[in-house]
């Protein structure tokens, strides 16, 4: 009892394993470092995103009057900026409109303020998709890393139940410890699924507001192709 009291553990747990529970070891160590990385990665994209929207905006504000300000700010910030690849499919669009209608063949497929707003449209579902990358990941962990720990905690059982039968002996620490060791599986499982489950509903709250701040920014943009200019207050 006293030699083998001290070998009961995680450590004794994974010597002790067969290949289907260290296979399932495996694979929710794989989903843990994947989410993790997603966790991390998402991260440092939506702080530098946030950095990068506060400029765009500043620049935005200040350029929102002059054509080349404009064009010369869409052309800068399309590929960095979900804001800037707004603004430069709007732009974009309305050249094509000009240069179709001057040629008499807009009219007879759609009207330019629809163009414009499609491809305004394309652009927020393009930011949209960006932002719930990982986001399946993450879902998929929360769901089924549970399960998998829990199957393994019941192989687990079902191997020491076997076991302990064999050996005919039925006294308590000889059923509670492989017991309790099955159940490190079960543990396994839920620390692996619970960082992604809140990972996934805060990600989830952010993309909802980004995507909020960018429909607001799409219109103020579809009414400065439109118009010309920008309702006072709306910056």
């Amino acid at each position: 009892m006293e030699n083998t009291a001290p070998q009961l553990g995680f450590g004794h747990f994974l010597a002790q394993a067969d290949a289907v529970g260290l296979a399932l070891f495996v694979v929710l160590l794989a989903l843990s470092v994947a989410s993790w990385t997603v966790i991390f990665g998402k991260l440092l994209r939506r702080r530098r995103a946030l950095a990068a929207e506060a400029a765009f905006v500043a620049r935005f504000e200040s350029a929102a009057n002059s054509n080349d300000g404009l064009l010369q700010l869409a052309k800068e910030t399309q590929d960095t900026t979900a804001h800037g690849a707004i603004l430069a499919a709007a732009l974009e669009a309305e050249r094509f409109a000009q240069q179709a209608e001057a040629a008499g063949k807009l009219a007879h497929v759609e009207s330019a303020s629809e163009l414009v707003s499609r491809s305004i449209q394309r652009a927020l579902d393009d930011a949209q998709s960006d932002q719930e990358v990982g986001q399946t990941l993450l879902a998929s962990t929360a769901s089924s890393a549970p399960f998998i720990g829990l199957f393994g905690t019941v192989w687990g059982i079902y191997h020491a139940l076997l076991a302990i039968g064999a050996s005919g002996e039925s006294s308590l620490d000889q059923v509670a410890g492989p017991v309790g060791e099955a159940l490190i599986m079960t543990a396994l499982g839920l620390a692996v699924a619970i960082p992604a489950a809140l990972a996934y509903n805060a990600f989830a709250r952010q993309t909802r507001l980004l995507i909020g701040r960018l429909e607001q920014f799409a219109h103020l943009v579809f009414v400065r192709v439109s118009t010309g200019s920008i309702p006072a207050g709306r910056l």
